[in-house]
């Protein structure tokens, strides 16, 4: 064998389970035909990120009377906020190649295959194919921008989230389909930059995977920078024969045409499986993903799947957690298994979200009695102090035995406050354990405390 495993893919998911397999004594390789890094460093989670703080920068300066501090002549320059944040995805790109070498991970360029249960096909950019063997093989293909029917990405006029990263001018105007991170944030992104900006979502809120209470204030906070949200509503089709696109959208009171220089569609991703050997191998789908066990072990032994192209959140922090485990678990380490019902999810616009654990609604539908308990950001000195009053901390307990079974916050920082909730949540710390848990004064992360506070009428001061 030339390898002990080969892992097809270097996104969050392949290129943590390779350095966690060579830490662990295992001769690993990974293919991959594009950056290293995959989507979340090169094309989504980072680059988004820089886009998103020069947003935030220029909203600052816009208020800057607000702090006392006199700007004048304020202009975003758009090429250079692009050309930044390409910079800072390739500085982590090439994190990755240092890791690699560190770590004695090699990197075989181009297009993966599967062939049999142990050799991996890599056809590199000049049509060249070698193959390559190993005990092991894990995919982590990851995903790309879903096309719908209705809305077929030309790359010009009605784009991708690759496109949106990369303009080369701003646009006038544009319509986000979908509303989920990926629409919110770059609808912030080119709200903040002076596009006129529309979202239209299919279901009833903003973010719908998040507690409702959380949904209805981010679509006000949109609402007031001017950005507009129509809920209920699909795109039925664009025409973009014209300088712009005209966009028929379907509402609750009928047909609507829209104009807009670019459509953007966020509505999700579809799992990159084709043409990899999987139908050839007899490897078993569940529609369009593969299914696994709980250690990411397909139907075919020695061929493992994980990240997007499995059942679970398409999320690089997800991906990469189940790289470890799967690797832990071929070492013969008996790894504890992932529980997907303490991942969170975060949405990176101003105001932030973040969340854990269970809606309010869905507490209530698996039959919980509950408490809740919520803290404003209005109320937090931390929060006035940065002229971020806008959002709260909403904690959900389970009445009967103080079981955190949600959290959901939306305002500043939250993002960061996050990772406290999925901890109480995997140790079972229950509402008094969280009030009695002394928090830094003055921080926003007191709002965890006080809403746990608030959930058992206990007062406390800020």
């Amino acid at each position: 064998m030339d390898y002990d495993l080969i892992i097809v893919g270097s996104g969050p998911g392949g290129y943590v389970a390779a350095i966690r397999a060579s830490q662990l004594g295992m001769k690993t390789a990974v293919v991959e035909r594009a950056e290293l890094g995959g989507i979340c460093l090169n094309w989504g989670c980072i680059p988004t990120k820089s886009l998103l703080k020069s947003a935030q920068v220029l909203d600052y300066i816009n208020h800057a009377q607000e702090y006392g501090i006199e700007v004048e002549n304020i202009k975003p320059d758009f090429k250079k906020i692009i050309a930044r944040s390409r910079e800072v995805a390739a500085g982590m790109s090439k994190g990755i190649q240092f890791l690699f070498k560190k770590n004695k991970v090699e990197h075989i360029q181009g297009f993966g295959k599967l062939i049999d249960n142990k050799t991996v096909e890599v056809t590199d950019k000049d049509g060249n194919k070698k193959s390559h063997s190993a005990q092991n093989i894990i995919l982590a293909t990851g995903a790309r921008s879903k096309q719908l029917p209705n809305l077929k990405q030309d790359g010009k006029k009605i784009i991708g989230y690759r496109e949106a990263l990369t303009l080369s001018q701003l646009p006038k105007s544009m319509i986000v389909v979908g509303s989920g991170a990926i629409g919110t944030e770059l609808a912030y992104f080119y709200k903040s930059m002076g596009t006129d900006v529309t979202i239209v979502e299919f279901l009833p809120n903003m973010v719908p995977n998040e507690d409702e209470e959380v949904s209805k204030t981010l679509a006000r906070n949109f609402k007031k920078k001017k950005i507009k949200v129509m809920l209920n509503s699909s795109v039925e089709n664009v025409d973009t024969s014209g300088d712009l696109c005209k966009v028929s959208i379907k509402t609750k009171k009928g047909e609507e045409i829209h104009e807009a220089e670019i459509v953007l569609s966020a509505v999700g991703v579809t799992p990159n499986i084709e043409n990899i050997g999987i139908e050839e191998l007899g490897i078993e789908k569940d529609k369009d993903k593969i299914k696994v066990d709980e250690f990411y072990r397909t139907n075919v032994e020695g061929i493992y799947a994980i990240g997007d192209i499995v059942h679970g959140p398409a999320l690089a922090h997800v991906a990469s957690a189940e790289g470890i485990i799967c690797v832990e678990n071929i070492a013969g380490l008996k790894p504890e298994t992932l529980d997907y019902k303490n991942i969170p999810g975060c949405t990176y616009t101003t105001p932030e979200v973040a969340s854990v654990g269970m809606t309010e609604k869905q507490a209530l539908e698996a039959g919980y009695d509950i408490k809740i308990g919520k803290f404003p950001y209005t109320a937090s000195g931390k929060a006035s102090a940065a002229g971020a009053r806008d959002g709260f901390v909403k904690l959900i307990f389970d009445a009967k035995y103080g079981e955190l079974l949600g959290g959901h916050l939306i305002g500043a920082n939250v993002t960061e406050m996050i990772g406290e909730l999925v901890v109480a949540r995997k140790l079972e710390v229950t509402g008094h354990a969280l009030i009695k848990a002394i928090h830094p004064h003055p921080t926003m992360s007191e709002a965890i405390m006080e809403a746990a506070a608030a959930a058992y009428d206990e007062v406390i001061h800020i």
